[in-house]
């Protein structure tokens, strides 16, 4: 189980573009990664639209948003042209890194119980540790909220 204060779990995954993202890469700037059930969804689009308004915000307090679900890159690539997203948006199509941060779970809805990504929310500052951790989201003004932790850092 992760703990705030320590070192967010590195990958790699493939973006938009099918252009290998590792996240220890990004050593020296604050990330915020946050994980959404699917792409091209109400909430999941609306999460990802108010995150890239506020890219501006975001790189002014030296931060990367990233976005990551279990659809594939050709599926990103049409959900970012489609919305114009400034969002990076990584492919876990095998869950692995969803595994790792704990946010696939059980989820019911309509009485049905299924395994899906619970909506979430991490900031992992620039030396790699887990500032914040947000599990089961609400996605309107959720971006806002998210900036305003990430200036304090």
């Amino acid at each position: 189980m992760l703990q705030l204060g320590s070192h967010a779990p590195d990958f790699s995954l493939p973006d938009a573009d099918m252009e290998m993202f590792k996240l220890s890469k990004l050593r020296g700037k604050n990330v915020v990664l946050y994980f959404y059930p699917k792409d091209d969804t109400p909430g999941c689009t609306l999460e990802a639209i108010e995150f890239s308004d506020l890219e501006d915000e975001f790189i002014k307090a030296n931060a990367l948003v990233v976005g990551v679900s279990k659809d594939d890159c050709i599926s990103h690539a049409a959900f970012r042209d489609k919305h114009g997203l400034a969002v990076s948006l990584l492919a876990d199509s095998e869950g692995k890194i969803c595994e790792k941060y704990g946010v696939w779970q059980e989820k019911e809805k309509d009485g049905i119980r299924k395994m899906g990504i619970v909506r979430s929310t991490f900031v992992i500052d620039s030396t790699g540790t887990l500032r914040q951790m947000q599990y089961g989201v609400v996605a309107k003004g959720h971006a806002a909220e998210i900036l305003n932790f990430v200036k304090t850092l």
